[in-house]
């Protein structure tokens, strides 16, 4: 694999996607969002709704349009599938939800109150399922996609992953000490990985999205840290608390952070490469066309 000459191919494509993506994005926000709130006058409650739905619309069509327009294709990884999306999303509620659950029975975590379900959680899982949708069309459907052209899925997924992982480690604000730091890397270079191996296997950014989401969500309702974020836990039908060393609870960015969920994560993955390779969907580097560019992987030979 020759780095540098990789990187210089596929940097502008990398480029033109993300100015497609946030122009989009910003485009509504900056520009269509105010309009819509001058012409309609709108309250506090239906322009949440009008930005969450704009925002969730248009970053979809920016991605669209890019692949449209740029890479001339057809989008399938935007295929809607149910079947394969109600999949994505209860295998990763049962992920994380698992890895919980052998927490709570062996006292790491205690539910300490029942609050019940808050109408306010609707609009909690509505931006979470925005967030995940945004990361999955970054970190996936743009980073991971157009690497994996130039170096092969297996290279594409640990550089992505490694980016998704330095990304989140701002959600620390201010607990970064040296073990906390380390864990936490580890902690999202897996989850990375998971996500981008449950593209690999769907090649479909809703399955990748609703697994996101739905681990996202499991861990919200059990009142517990979400990836460091404290703001949400009072809205969570349980109130959650820790009785163990943060090795094993997570400490303050929570479940994913536990020794016992990063075990389970590694074993996910490697079980996930496995059934990659038996079933032959991990791409190696493309071999260039005449005019010295590269197909998609949609259009690679997988082997």
């Amino acid at each position: 694999m020759h780095v540098f000459p990789t990187i210089r191919k596929v940097a502008p494509r990398l480029l033109l996607a993300y100015a497609a993506f946030f122009a989009a994005m910003q485009s509504f926000r900056l520009l269509l969002l105010p309009a819509i709130q001058h012409l309609f006058h709108t309250g506090d409650a239906a322009t949440s709704l009008v930005r969450r739905t704009g925002i969730f619309c248009f970053i979809v069509l920016g991605y669209w349009a890019y692949v449209r327009l740029i890479e001339k294709r057809a989008v399938t990884e935007l295929s809607l599938k149910p079947l394969d999306i109600a999949v994505g999303g209860l295998s990763g509620a049962l992920l994380i939800g698992f890895a919980m659950a052998l927490l709570f029975a062996g006292g790491a975590y205690v539910a300490t109150a029942w609050r019940g379900l808050q109408s306010d959680l609707w609009g909690v899982a509505c931006v979470i399922v925005i967030a995940a949708l945004m990361e999955e069309l970054v970190y996936r459907g743009i980073l991971f996609r157009i690497l994996e052209t130039g170096w092969g899925t297996v290279p594409a997924l640990w550089v992505s992953s490694g980016i998704f992982a330095l990304m989140h480690l701002g959600n620390l604000d201010g607990h970064d000490t040296v073990p906390v730091v380390v864990t936490t890397m580890v902690s999202c270079v897996l989850t990375g990985a998971l996500w981008t191996m449950v593209y690999v296997h769907s090649r479909n950014l809703w399955v990748s999205t609703a697994n996101h989401a739905a681990w996202n969500f499991t861990i919200l309702l059990s009142g517990l840290p979400l990836s460091g974020l404290e703001d949400w836990r009072k809205m969570a039908p349980l109130a959650g608390e820790y009785r163990a060393p943060d090795w094993l609870t997570g400490g303050i960015f929570g479940p994913e952070d536990s020794l016992v969920t990063l075990v389970l994560l590694s074993t996910t993955l490697v079980v996930l490469f496995r059934w990659a390779r038996a079933k032959q969907r991990l791409v190696t580097p493309s071999t260039p066309t005449a005019d010295g560019s590269t197909p998609p992987p949609e259009a690679v030979q997988h082997g």
